[in-house]
């Protein structure tokens, strides 16, 4: 299976394709979406958009993990990443995209092994199960990478029913 993982945001989205068979993961592509913070929204978000259109053409997946909204205290930043958020998954829809949605923890859980593990034991775990040769820069593009692992290994469960949105 062709899984795309996703990390939502305005300024940077962080993207992974994996492929996944019997609990092995093979790395296909990953990297970034950036936009620059003196666009206007529209601008940022158009980016991001015809971006993902570009990874969804270019590698063919056949899903999408994302991850869900994390609120912080900051609710305008909060807002933007949701309205980037939405691009993103109108994005998967209308390339035909089956979507899954995961938390931060059942991320971590999954990928880690403890649900409350800090980031750079998430990012050495993704280097070493896809066996990468250095951790992947930015954070975003690790995360989403862990998403993509999260999903292989929820999506060939039973499970998985309740992760799709």
């Amino acid at each position: 299976m062709r899984i795309l993982g996703l990390d939502p945001g305005i300024a940077i989205v962080g993207w992974g394709v994996i492929d996944s068979a019997n609990f092995k993961y093979k790395p296909v592509a990953y990297d970034s979406i950036m936009t620059a913070s003196g666009l206007e929204v529209e601008e940022r978000l158009s980016q991001i958009y015809d971006a993902l259109s570009n990874v969804i053409e270019t590698y063919r997946p056949e899903v999408m993990a994302v991850e869900e909204l994390f609120w912080n205290t900051n609710q305008k930043t909060g807002i933007v990443v949701a309205e980037a958020r939405g691009v993103i998954l109108l994005c998967a829809k209308r390339h035909g995209l089956p979507i899954f949605e995961y938390t931060p923890l059942q991320v971590k859980q999954s990928v880690v092994g403890y649900g409350r593990a800090e980031k750079r034991q998430v990012i050495a775990m993704v280097t070493a199960l896809l066996k990468l040769p250095k951790p992947p820069k930015p954070d975003d593009t690790a995360d989403a990478l862990a998403l993509a692992v999260c999903h292989a290994n929820v999506g060939a469960s039973p499970l998985s029913k309740y992760y799709k949105m």
